[in-house]
């Protein structure tokens, strides 16, 4: 006898509102679309490459407060592809609509002195961190924690932005100067985080629905050229079925911790243990659909965009098995998205062009894929 099935919170037909016109929010919309569901994007720039893609626009700054209660009542849920927006933004949406993932998870995982503090609750291995507010909380940080250690400005830092590594060696013969260091950073309040050697970079993308129900992808290894992800591939290779379990579990821990509703991606460091086990420490969370997890859409039975979708709607959550023997996927960074037409020639490879209109470097044109099938 089959159990009856409870009806979803959001029905196709309904529209999905989407804070940010970026690539992830273009993603996002196309898969909701592949489910019946409308779109409609708020973002402050015209230019937004998600609106190609969208029933509806709002061209607003994020603290309009007018214009975002008038989003949010036309809308039957509220997600967003970044996760740098203003804690009001948030608490004017999560008071209209259901909004996922909620704001406190936002909170938590968009200051990274809470994040680590959060995370090293948990039990969970991370570098040693310290705060640091000014000059000569730097110098007794760098005391405690040593070096090299790398100094990140607790917000709105991504793809290598906001931080500043300290090694020893680049001090050169005047020795430390504090004050010079924050004064690169803007003076903004930071963290400092002792360096972890590393084996490689790791991420662990997954999803959680409101019921507690979880789904990960397989782990995957990320080569970044500077400080941008510029290739991963999945299965990790070097990692083992029970450090991937382990890297898994850690995943599911944050998620059930936060509450979460949605995909996360959590970045980690494969790392080498004293006994010589091999172990993972977790470096940052990214509460959203994440770069290292574009593989999914050919090289997962579900995507992690239709996983987003999903999950935010009340809806089961989708395989995330893989679709073939192993993935690669590689962003297309600056000038590298004008070999589209080579690429569309080389059997096996997908590609996806975001509609940006300048290829400025450092800027992410698009990306391809490609899926080995099994044996």
């Amino acid at each position: 006898m089959s159990t009856p099935s409870i009806a979803p919170a959001i029905a196709p037909g309904a529209t999905i509102g989407i804070i940010g016109g970026g690539q992830l929010g273009r993603m996002i919309a196309v898969a909701a679309a592949q489910y019946g569901l409308k779109a409609h994007i708020y973002c402050p720039d015209p230019d937004s490459p998600a609106f190609d893609v969208a029933a509806r626009r709002t061209i607003a700054p994020y603290d309009d407060a007018a214009a975002l209660q008038a989003f949010a009542e036309s809308v039957d849920v509220v997600t967003y592809e970044f996760e740098n927006i203003p804690s009001a933004t948030a608490e004017i949406l999560a008071a209209r609509r259901p909004l996922h993932p909620s704001a406190s998870a936002l909170a938590t995982t968009q200051d990274r002195l809470a994040e680590k503090s959060f995370v090293a609750g948990l039990g969970i291995p991370v570098a040693p961190f310290r705060a640091v507010d000014d000059a000569a909380g730097l110098a007794e940080a760098v005391r405690e924690i040593g070096l090299p250690a790398v100094l990140k400005t607790r917000r709105f830092g991504y793809d290598g932005k906001g931080q500043v590594m300290l090694r020893r060696e680049d001090l050169g013969a005047s020795g430390f100067d504090p004050a010079a260091v924050m004064a690169s950073l803007r003076n903004q309040p930071c963290i400092l985080e002792g360096f972890v050697a590393f084996e490689s970079e790791v991420s662990v993308v997954a999803a959680r629905n409101a019921e507690g129900g979880f789904s990960a992808y397989d782990p995957c290894a990320n080569e970044h050229r500077h400080h941008i992800l510029a290739r991963t591939v999945v299965p990790a290779p070097g990692m083992t079925e029970e450090t991937a379990a382990e890297a898994t579990a850690i995943a599911r821990t944050i998620a059930d911790a936060l509450g979460y509703v949605g995909v996360l991606a959590v970045e980690m460091f494969l790392v080498r243990r004293p006994d010589g086990s091999a172990g993972v420490v977790v470096n940052e969370i990214a509460p959203r659909v994440h770069n290292s997890g574009h593989w999914t859409i050919e090289g997962a039975e579900t995507s992690q965009f239709a996983q987003h979708v999903r999950a935010i709607c009340g809806w089961p959550l989708g395989s995330a098995a893989l679709a073939g023997a192993s993935v690669e996927m590689l962003n297309l960074i600056g000038g590298e998205a004008d070999a589209w037409s080579r690429i569309l020639a080389e059997p096996g490879s997908h590609l996806h062009l975001y509609g940006k209109g300048e290829a400025r470097p450092g800027r992410k044109m698009g990306h391809l894929t490609r899926v080995r099938t099994r044996a």
